[in-house]
């Protein structure tokens, strides 16, 4: 919205989306020089971001910004985790000391104050991964008091899901907040029978009283940075790049890589390279690879996957987006059966006139995959559960009491689809294709999407957490 966007999202107004809530992993607001990763006050951009993001009013000021900016949707934002462990800590390694445990519970108290819904934690991606559980139990009771939720991408997602999952349950229990797990999977052909098993978890958890819900994307593959594949105390201190430069330290990533522990979890190995296709590169040499599968650039190269890896993220100097397949077909279908379970995207919004290279077809396709595929053609659920699970059941979790429903005196933001024909087209070979069967769309009663076409309005409000103050 605010880094050169124009706010229209047009990819997700048009699959009917009404309302944007961000913030897993990251957040551009509360900001210090340790989020920000310099102490350049000097450069007028660090400056303003460090005045209008930094202290109590940092995270309020930045919803303030987004909607002053216009947005085509409603926007609302949980505090990234890793601006919670890096405003104390910024990228070292390490257990937090009291004084620096007395920094992570301000800034989340501040964040609360501001408008947020709680903390969103990426337990996968540095520095968050470098988290103990106490220190997130800690952030968690700072939280609690203003009704926040503790929402989190999980330490695994694969061979140790089952662990994750009990390590989110209790940091909701201990820390006194309810829990929502991102986008539940079982990663990896060799756990694709655990779906089954984290489903009964998270049931054994809510029967005894405790409230844990999950959300999910309807697709087989998931998208995140290649640097998924490489151990996370490469990006320690920011010094990713500098540690693939190194061949010292290119070769001790290489041995962890090929002798695979639990300490983290190694995204190119569960999928296998022939499964993971490579998104995003901007460098002209790279250009040729966007849209081909590790393993395909790797045999171009006359090197092994690993070192493959390790050079395009280095010429690159960026993460490289990333598409994994690696998920079951049959739990994805079982997952959407659960009544805990809820939809989203887990993507951005792009224009598809503007915007350039691949994406995860999840950002233009979602819920018309799901209303058209696993509620039409599969009948793998009810038309009614289905729009429950986008719509009410996300802003019931959320506490947002004027959204959400059909109502009279509610917010009028309103989807009108066809349920013959709506369907997703975007596919992971041509992604940037909107999707056919929504008509209109009225964001706060204006329309921003009608008979099929954007209107580019920008009717967008902000929208705040339980503790907010103003």
């Amino acid at each position: 919205f605010l880094d050169g966007g124009d706010g229209r999202v047009v990819s997700k107004i048009t699959q009917g989306v009404t309302t944007e809530i961000m913030g897993e992993g990251s957040t551009n607001a509360i900001v210090n020089r340790n989020v920000l990763g310099t102490d350049d006050t000097a450069d007028p951009r660090v400056r303003e971001r460090l005045e209008e993001f930094g202290g109590p009013r940092g995270f309020d000021n930045w919803l303030r910004a987004m909607e002053e900016h216009g947005a085509a949707v409603n926007v609302g934002a949980f505090l990234g985790g890793d601006n919670v462990r890096s405003y104390a800590m910024g990228m070292r390694q390490g257990v937090p000391n009291a004084a620096e445990l007395d920094s992570m519970r301000k800034v989340v108290r501040w964040a609360m104050e501001g408008g947020a819904f709680g903390i969103a934690t990426a337990l996968i991606y540095p520095p968050a991964n470098f988290a103990t559980t106490g220190e997130l139990i800690e952030a968690a009771k700072a939280m609690a008091p203003y009704g926040g939720l503790y929402i989190t991408h999980m330490r695994s997602e694969a061979d140790n899901l089952l662990e994750a999952i009990d390590e989110a349950i209790r940091i909701g229990a201990e820390g006194g907040v309810p829990v929502e797990i991102f986008h539940l999977k079982a990663a990896g052909v060799r756990n694709w029978h655990k779906a089954a098993l984290a489903i009964a978890k998270i049931d054994s958890a809510r029967a005894a009283g405790l409230d844990v819900q999950t959300d999910m994307y309807p697709y087989t593959a998931g998208g995140t940075g290649l640097t998924a594949c490489f151990p996370p105390w490469s990006a320690a201190d920011g010094k990713l790049f500098d540690n693939l430069a190194d061949p010292q330290m290119r070769a001790r990533m290489r041995a962890e890589i090929e002798n695979q522990t639990e300490d983290w979890e190694n995204l190119c190995a569960l999928s296998t390279p022939e499964n993971v296709l490579i998104l995003g590169v901007n460098q002209p040499q790279n250009a040729q690879y966007a849209g081909m599968r590790l393993s395909e650039i790797a045999a171009a190269q006359g090197k092994d996957w690993i070192e493959t890896a390790f050079d395009l993220v280095l010429s690159e100097r960026q993460r490289v987006g990333t598409i994994y397949f690696m998920m079951d077909e049959a739990n994805v279908r079982l997952q959407l059966q659960q009544p805990w379970i809820k939809f989203g995207t887990d993507a951005g919004g792009p224009d598809p006139e503007t915007a350039r290279g691949l994406t995860h077809p999840r950002a233009y396709g979602t819920f018309p995959r799901i209303l058209g595929r696993y509620v039409r053609e599969q009948q793998v659920i009810p038309l009614e559960d289905a729009v429950r699970k986008m719509t009410s059941a996300v802003t019931t979790r959320l506490g947002i009491q004027d959204r959400g429903v059909l109502r009279e005196g509610m917010f009028a933001d309103i989807a009108i689809f066809d349920p013959e024909t709506i369907i997703d087209v975007a596919t992971y070979e041509e992604p940037h294709q909107v999707s056919r069967g929504v008509h209109h769309v009225l964001v706060n009663g204006v329309p921003v999407v009608r008979d099929s076409r954007v209107t580019g309005a920008l009717p967008g409000r902000a929208l705040r957490g339980p503790g907010y103050r103003p």
